[in-house]
């Protein structure tokens, strides 16, 4: 089931902990983060023209804000951030008395509020919890007792919301309220237990296929929308940890991929661990992603 692809080094940028690839249609620039290096970088469709923000603290996901800047989930909580002046702004902290946790994972629904999860940072514990931010500015509990959130993302008609908590080894889809931000009829959507190393990062492509990277074990998996397995590839490194398409025609899957991993009891890899990657020739478009309304 594992085919070629014509995966090449985008960025060689040697992350502590590559995560959140986000392409921004509007000014044709892909971000992404060091979740422990406190840093979001940008660059062009063809790698170049690199900047990079450092962050007053850990950083598990971003999304650009519909005006200017970006909302941002940090270990501190939901903080706004101003790209020109570097000033980053406490929105709401709703983990201030959970020492042992810190925000992960997020994206913006297609209403523009932005849904991102915590994670244990031990990631032995149900400690975290999933969160949606509305553009103004409350925060909502959507689900609880959650070791690592990630992978958020939905359908091309936003019904559909799909999440994982990695160590459940699964992927799990709900119904969501389009008006409303909720969620309902939790089900198993995929199971990794096959495929080998746990889900982490995710997108949705324009025909309905969700891309998960399967981290520790090297591989994209593209599974159809009745959860079976479409399509695997083969990554030059274990740690690859988000996906998302983007460039000019969103026919580019972009990768990104850790140097280090967090826990010792997690595998190390190879010379080009932490280099975010582009695949090119897959036949298949994304969508944009939109921005947070707030």
């Amino acid at each position: 089931m594992s085919n070629d692809a014509d995966i090449r080094i985008h960025v060689a940028c040697k992350n502590i902990l590559g995560e959140g690839p986000l392409w921004d249609v509007e000014e044709q620039r892909l971000y992404w983060i060091d979740s422990f290096g406190n840093q979001i970088s940008r660059c062009t469709a063809d790698g170049t023209e690199i900047e990079s923000w450092d962050v007053p603290a850990k950083i598990g996901s971003m999304a650009l804000r519909r005006n200017s800047g970006a909302v941002l989930s940090l270990q501190t909580g939901f903080h706004v951030f101003d790209f020109k002046t570097g000033e980053c702004a406490l929105i709401h902290d709703p983990e201030v008395h959970l020492p042992g946790t810190r925000l992960n994972d997020g994206k913006v629904d297609r209403h523009g509020r932005f849904v991102a999860g915590s994670m244990d940072m031990d990631e032995a514990g149900p400690n975290g919890a999933l969160y949606r931010l509305d553009p103004d500015l409350s925060v909502h509990v959507l689900e609880s007792g959650i070791i690592c959130s990630n992978g958020p993302c939905w359908s091309p008609d936003g019904k559909t919301f799909y999440f994982t908590d990695t160590w459940s080894k699964e992927i799990s889809a709900y119904d969501y309220g389009l008006l409303t931000g909720t969620l309902t009829n939790k089900r198993r959507f995929a199971s990794f237990e096959e495929i080998g190393g746990a889900p982490d990062g995710a997108t949705v492509d324009a025909e309905g296929f969700v891309w998960s990277a399967a981290v520790y074990s090297g591989q994209i998996v593209r599974f159809a929308p009745d959860g079976s397995i479409d399509r695997i590839i083969k990554m030059p490194v274990l740690n690859a940890t988000s996906v998302n398409f983007g460039g000019p025609k969103l026919d580019v899957l972009y990768v990104t991929s850790m140097a280090r991993p967090p826990l010792p009891r997690f595998p190390e890899d190879g010379p080009m661990a932490g280099h975010l990657f582009a695949i090119h020739g897959l036949g298949v478009r994304g969508l944009p992603e939109p921005r947070f309304l707030g």
